[in-house]
């Protein structure tokens, strides 16, 4: 078990900043900075949560530096659809509403799917079923060739965008279950080599559905400064047409 020294020294070598970098930006002293991360001086809760503030720790990763010092952790984990985050669970669910006819959904830290809005329904007949039991599996189900590999007319692509993305996400806040996933599903191999990106922004997945080829980019929205670890760890997946095509089928998806 790592103390809160230990563990604070971890973060700053993962956001790589030196003792003085992360005590300038603490307003603290280095001194005070290499006390506590050797175990010679123990920080308050406020310290710590100061020092865990500028190394951009997230909020279930706050809770362990503070359990690690001996003190009661400071951030709840209350479900989406509970009381307690009643108007984030309305908010999201006008959010997604709002966003027909195009896809969107809501994804957690390991990119289990919290909730969709009713365009990507279709988007499921044919799934093999074991892959919609919940909790559903974002990755999962796009690179399963029982999900929606088969549809995906890029897909060594959006593999190495998704590569990215989620080795980026690891370096942020490592998460066991996750880093398994990208084992299993995104490890590299030779087939990625001839499919280099240069920029997944503009990268759109091209998706082979209802006889046609629908061209849609993504974006992502999370909830700015979340005292709620739940809140932390949500996403907003938002997906729009590249081309008018696109933007028409789907369209005509929704009146029909």
């Amino acid at each position: 078990m790592y103390t809160v020294g230990e563990l604070l020294r971890q973060w700053r070598h993962r956001r790589r900043l030196s003792q003085l970098d992360l005590a300038i930006a603490a307003d603290v002293s280095a001194r005070h900075v290499s006390l506590v991360e050797t175990g010679k001086s123990n920080p308050s809760a406020d310290m710590i949560l100061r020092l865990a503030d500028q190394l951009d720790v997230p909020l279930r990763e706050r809770n362990r530096l503070l359990l690690a010092a001996g003190f009661a952790p400071r951030y709840a984990e209350r479900p989406l659809g509970g009381d307690a985050l009643s108007a984030a669970w309305g908010a999201v669910e006008r959010v997604l509403r709002a966003h027909e006819p195009y896809p969107a959904l809501v994804i957690d830290r390991r990119w289990n799917i919290v909730m969709t809005n009713r365009t990507v329904d279709p988007f499921l007949s044919g799934v093999a079923p074991d892959l919609l039991r919940p909790p559903i599996n974002m990755l999962r189900l796009g690179l399963d060739p029982r999900g929606l590999a088969p549809r995906i007319v890029n897909l060594a692509e959006m593999r190495v965008v998704l590569r990215t993305r989620i080795a980026r996400q690891l370096a942020t806040a490592p998460d066991p279950e996750l880093a398994a996933l990208y084992e299993e599903l995104l490890a590299p191999g030779s087939e990625d080599a001839s499919h280099p990106i240069e920029s997944e922004v503009v990268i759109p997945m091209i998706f082979n559905f209802g006889g046609r080829e629908l061209r849609l980019f993504s974006t992502t929205t999370t909830f700015g400064t979340p005292t709620d670890i739940t809140l932390d760890e949500v996403a907003i997946e938002s997906y729009y047409p590249e081309d008018a095509e696109s933007a028409a089928y789907f369209t005509n998806l929704v009146g029909a």
